[in-house]
């Protein structure tokens, strides 16, 4: 967890989240480094119990760094072609460790005012290696994909395969560390969300929560179902009795052998949409917030913050403070992006035009009861 930190400063692209050991913002440039190798350079062990509580980013700047040839500022979507919206990115962030000793999350937010927005939250367990690895390289593995861009879903889930086979091949980290991964890619009006965990992304959508992940919880019918053909066991909503989610990176003192099939996944699901006028913001979240509030209930925070103060970063910070007066047990990492420049507008509910009417016999039911009050 990184020392409080506002940034106001317009960063280069893939300037990311927060450093968890020195404060300062780390940089996923474009080096071949061997994935193991930058791993071996991270903290490994628990980490440290003195770290500061709260840390928040706020971004409206278009981001770019001309040194990094990472070949994806100025992207467009092929749905771009054919409408004249084109939403515009502002976002924010904070995180807290809540009630827990230590903080767990990591999260990354790269944003391309007019064109590109990537954002992902990571919820570590079993220290901070998984989570930070992750945080740090994994939108390098997506855009140096011999896939990517032509084939975006394809090169995601490489590269959370990747990441998550780094993992095993380290010799210094922690084989209990672990982390669930969820990003969210925009190019152009094209979003697509990638999801192994229990985080979770929800839409705004003129005031109704759209959910665009699935939590990916052990009791869950459909990772049941897929823990016990591989065969896994769920015991008290924990697989294998030892982790409380379904699909995780690392791990790999549950998953055995590299390259074996392991009830506990780290491939992503996916969901993708086009955004419309209509798609007001997007939130992404650890299991921390959604512990204790729904999806509707943090559209609704969120797009009222956005009608007083029009301020991202200010809706996450509402967001985070919401899930610690209700008791949050966790961890809490929030990422609020907008697709408007402007706030979110008043809802107007329709009048209702509907004749009221009553029947004869009503009437004669009513008249009767009328004379008896005479």
């Amino acid at each position: 967890m990184a020392s409080a930190t506002d940034v106001s400063r317009q960063i280069p692209a893939w300037e990311v989240g927060c450093n968890s050991s020195n404060g300062s913002l780390p940089v996923v440039g474009n080096e071949h480094n061997d994935a193991s190798e930058n791993l071996s350079q991270s903290t490994t062990g628990k980490p440290p119990r003195n770290l500061s509580c709260i840390r928040h980013c706020s971004s409206t700047a278009i981001l770019h760094n001309p040194e990094l040839d990472v070949g994806i500022v100025g992207l467009k979507s092929p749905s771009t072609e054919n409408s004249g919206y084109l939403p515009i990115f502002r976002s924010g962030s904070c995180s807290d460790k809540g009630p827990k000793q230590y903080m767990e999350d990591e999260y990354i937010r790269v944003d391309n005012l007019h064109q590109y927005l990537s954002t992902a939250v990571f919820d570590g367990h079993g220290g901070t290696d998984a989570a930070s690895f992750t945080r740090k390289n994994i939108l390098k593995f997506i855009v140096e994909d011999s896939q990517f861009p032509s084939g975006t879903k394809k090169a995601i889930k490489s590269a959370f395969v990747k990441a998550d086979h780094a993992l095993a091949d380290s010799k210094s980290v922690d084989s209990s560390s672990g982390t669930t991964a969820l990003t969210a890619l925009i190019l152009g009006r094209t979003m697509l969300i990638a999801n192994a965990g229990d985080s979770r992304a929800v839409l705004g959508k003129r005031g109704r929560a759209v959910e665009l992940s699935k939590d990916h919880k052990p009791n869950c019918t459909s990772e049941r179902l897929r823990i016990e053909r591989l065969g896994g066991v769920i015991y008290d909503g924990y697989l294998d009795g030892q982790l409380s989610v379904a699909r995780a990176l690392g791990d790999w003192h549950i998953k055995g052998a590299e390259g074996s099939k392991s009830p506990l996944s780290a491939e992503p699901e996916f969901e993708e949409i086009n955004l419309t006028e209509e798609d007001e913001f997007l939130i992404i979240g650890c299991d921390g917030l959604w512990d204790v509030m729904s999806s509707q209930f943090a559209v609704t925070i969120v797009r009222k913050e956005l009608m007083i103060h029009n301020d991202p970063e200010q809706c996450s910070k509402a967001l985070v403070k919401e899930a610690i007066r209700r008791n949050s047990c966790d961890n809490l990492t929030v990422v609020v992006v907008c697709f408007s420049p402007d706030p979110p507008p008043k809802i107007e509910m329709p009048r209702s035009h509907k004749r009221r009417s009553i029947s004869a016999e009503g009437l004669d039911l009513l008249k009767g009861v009328l004379d008896n009050a005479i």
